[in-house]
């Protein structure tokens, strides 16, 4: 099939190729958004035909419309060819997907690098601002492979296998335990250790195995390669434009390398310096000392490295980089894994009376990665604060402050994921919590504090909800207005008020954030000087004080491991679920349809960019199309398919997008992209977005709680925004409407007959032929707000009903 494609653009085998102006017909490239759907549902016909593409992201026409550029049957030309293109398995596939829910955190901290504030003039700043970011990626790592090492090499290792009690209880660690095997090989302690650091260089080595695979598979596909027009800027009001920014294979090399070797040298240390520790006490051997010192020392300079080549190189954008830096990409991780080969060796030289007790000096490692992390969000708040001043948005979330909300939040999660896997594993070995100490105590204090954060956020969300109880009460009079002829039904009024109430709790979403946030900041702030100051748990701290205090203190610190352990077992669960139910699969998929839009440009572990294959694939699509037919098409884009479709216009050239019309509807581009990334979705950007393309027209209701209007400065008189369209379609029961009408919400919105009049009117628009004029100043597109001329219109079409609500979406 995809060679006939080939030959209805192009003419036929034996026919030359249709030079441009020659085809009448129209395309109507359709995008589905989050969650998914099958090209037999977006084209609605059960006989599909995949054009180009493969298994993961494809391009399906209708059987009957694979010729429809050569084929000379009129009846298409009263409308467009609609063409499907379907991306659900980019990021709801097969099972292993599953397994990107331990990467959250990474996804969130690659998030906070893309909601910087728009800055024009202030490269240095900008520079700082994500180079901050990289660096709070970096702790990322390092503590998720530090609590690997807590729980194989303290926990199971050092601790539980030292002890008798514990060792009886676990047969399987027998082998290591000094006392059951009888001084065996393996029960010295730093070979211990040595044969527990399989697990945490095992997981560096999947993540640096996934990223690798990911890319080969997601992100390896290039651009288009073009020559700059005339009249194109290649600093335009959004970094969306450049050849570069879809195709950034050389920062996440460098990143890949860097976190790789971050991994192992965290490994390594975790095991040399507990074996040096024993050596630099009294007496100890000076030869095992002195290598101890060269080998920490090594470990040192690599670290160094690391942070050198993070900090050292971001993002090239404006042009397509294809060379890797070799030097770092293979010789930094290969000079840590040998660093690491030389930590095994050091740590399993006999050592004669050495034994294992207490606790691993771990609290200072976890307490200084909270510090570090800490400090670097309150910076990152400071330059974004700055940069924010500079350009300032009305409409971006904060303040500007976005960004370094979000990285909060991500540490946070990393922090809370990290301390449960270790809490629950210590309650595991030891169950009676005698025998063993457990892990550090900033870890429990860091659990105690989950109590209170979840009572603020029990009083947030009730204070949501008494918000949402008010605008359902206001809008009741709203509705009553929309259906002015229709008899008033209680029930069904609240329904829908009630509906409309709560999807304008999304505009609600930044103070959540911002209250959730600045809330752990303090409250890890808290644990951080509890844990160091008193260097005890917080019910051992609070021992001697009021009775009050003590108790609080102690439910505290139960519950938060409880809640620790109840919130891991629903994760592995979900995940479990999810590798098996291909329905559960598909709603992790949503999660990462918004979280994995943008590429890895802070942490190369997170889950992959699938617009680093999307965008190319509709870029290609659409400048072929339109290269070898001449036609023009109508993108019509869904939710977050309309994201896409709009990066996808910003890639294309000038003269190629102005023959592209934008039909976008239940779109996030400026309620949700617009005010979390300004620098990239703000007004400048979708103003020049509109301007440059030959029209736009945007679709949205009231009752969505996911698309919204685009609000263009001045846009009464552009028209891009379409008036809320009611939903449902009719209040009661009508000669159309003889059963009650859904409220449809974010879904469906091709059943309103103001779709099919928005897409006739930009097919009218669209004619064969040169583009329509543009003139220097923005031009209105067909609407409400403008109608089009009577020569555009196509006869006999009749208009479509339209909403009679004009309220704006909160």
């Amino acid at each position: 099939m995809e060679r006939a494609q080939e030959q209805a653009s192009t003419g036929g085998p034996d026919r030359p190729a249709r030079r441009p102006g020659e085809t009448g017909t129209a395309l109507e490239l359709l995008v589905h958004g989050v969650g998914g759907t099958t090209p037999q549902e977006m084209l609605d016909d059960p006989r599909t035909v995949r054009i180009t593409g493969d298994g993961i992201a494809a391009v399906f026409r209708r059987a009957d419309d694979v010729d429809a550029e050569t084929s000379p049957d009129d009846r298409r030309r009263d409308g467009p060819v609609p063409e499907a293109y379907v991306w659900c398995n980019l990021t709801s596939g097969n099972g292993t997907r599953a397994l990107w829910l331990l990467l959250l955190p990474f996804m969130v901290v690659n998030l906070a690098h893309w909601m910087r504030p728009n800055a024009r003039g202030h490269r240095r700043t900008v520079r700082l601002y994500g180079l901050l970011v990289r660096l709070m990626g970096l702790t990322l790592t390092v503590l998720l492979v530090a609590a690997a090492c807590e729980v194989a090499l303290d926990l199971a290792a050092w601790q539980c296998a030292g002890t008798r009690a514990c060792a009886d209880r676990h047969s399987w660690l027998g082998f290591l335990s000094p006392t059951v095997s009888d001084g065996g090989w393996w029960s010295s302690p730093g070979r211990r250790l040595a044969l527990a650091s399989f697990v945490p260089t095992a997981l560096t080595g999947l993540l640096w195995y996934l990223s690798r695979r990911t890319w080969s598979d997601y992100e390896s596909q290039q651009p288009p390669a073009r020559a700059p027009e005339p009249d194109e800027d290649g600093d335009g009001p959004t970094a969306l434009g450049r050849p570069g920014f879809w195709y950034g294979r050389r920062l996440v090399a460098r990143l890949r390398a860097a976190h790789t070797a971050a991994g192992l040298v965290t490994v390594a240390a975790v095991v040399a310096g507990a074996a040096a520790r024993h050596d630099r006490e009294p007496g100890g051997p000076a030869v095992l000392n002195t290598l101890g010192l060269l080998l920490e020392a090594a470990l040192v300079v690599c670290a160094v490295a690391v942070v050198w080549v993070v900090c050292r190189r971001g993002r090239s954008e404006r042009r397509l980089d294809r060379e890797l830096d070799e030097r770092f990409v293979r010789r930094l991780p290969l000079a840590a894994l040998v660093l690491l080969a030389l930590a095994l060796l050091y740590a399993g030289w006999e050592r004669p009376g050495w034994e294992s007790a207490g606790r691993l000096p771990g609290d200072a490692a976890f307490g200084g990665l909270a510090l570090v992390q800490g400090l670097l969000v309150i910076v990152l708040a400071g330059v974004a604060h700055a940069l924010h001043r500079t350009d300032p948005d009305r409409r971006a979330v904060l303040r500007g402050l976005g960004g370094p909300a979000v990285a909060m939040l991500g540490c946070a999660l990393g922090g809370v994921m990290s301390g449960g896997v270790s809490q629950r594993v210590s309650d595991w070995l030891d169950g009676t919590g005698t025998s063993i100490d457990g892990p550090p105590v900033l870890l429990t204090w860091q659990a105690s504090v989950i109590p209170p954060l979840i009572v603020v956020l029990l009083g947030l969300f009730g204070w949501l909800a008494h918000r949402a109880w008010q605008l359902a009460r206001a809008e009741r009079e709203a509705v009553a207005r929309d259906y002015p002829d229709e008899a008033q039904d209680r029930a069904r009024t609240r329904r829908i008020a009630s509906t409309r109430a709560m999807a304008s709790l999304t505009d609600r979403g930044p103070r959540v954030v911002a209250v959730t946030s600045g809330v752990t900041l303090l409250l890890g702030a808290g644990a951080l000087v509890g844990a160091l100051t008193t260097d005890e748990t917080p019910g051992e701290a609070a021992r001697g004080t009021y009775p009050v205090v003590h108790g609080a203190a102690e439910t505290a610190q139960a519950l938060g491991s409880w809640l620790i352990g109840l919130g891991f077992i629903l994760f592995v669960t979900w995940g479990r679920r999810a590798y098996k139910d291909a329905a559960a699969r598909r709603t992790i998929g949503i999660l990462w349809d918004v979280g994995t839009f943008w590429p890895r440009a802070a942490h190369p572990f997170a889950p992959p960019c699938y617009a680093e294959r999307a965008v190319p694939d509709l870029t290609w699509r659409i400048a072929t199309w339109t290269h070898v037919t001449g036609g023009r098409l109508v993108i019509s884009g869904h939710s977050q398919g309309s994201v896409l479709a709009a990066a996808a216009a910003w890639q294309l050239a000038p003269s190629t997008r102005r023959r592209v019309a934008l039909l976008t509807y239940g779109s996030p581009l400026e309620r949700l992209y617009g005010r979390w990334f300004p620098a990239h979705f703000g007004p400048a950007a979708l103003s020049s977005l509109h301007r440059e393309v030959d029209c736009w027209r945007n679709l949205y209701r009231l009752t969505d709680p996911i698309g919204g209007p685009v609000r263009l400065p001045g846009d009464q008189h552009l028209g891009v925004d379409h008036v809320p369209l009611m939903d449902p379609l009719s209040y009661g029961r009508t000669d159309l409407h003889p059963l009650p009408a859904p409220i449809l919400g974010h879904s469906d919105y091709q059943a309103d007959p103001a779709f099919a009049e928005e897409r006739r009117k930009l097919l009218a628009r669209l004619r064969p032929g040169l583009p329509a004029p543009r003139h220097t100043e923005e031009q209105p597109c067909p609407g409400p707000a403008a109608e089009p001329d009577a020569e555009d219109a196509e006869p006999g079409a009749e208009a479509g009903p339209q909403s009679s609500s004009g309220r704006s979406s909160a």
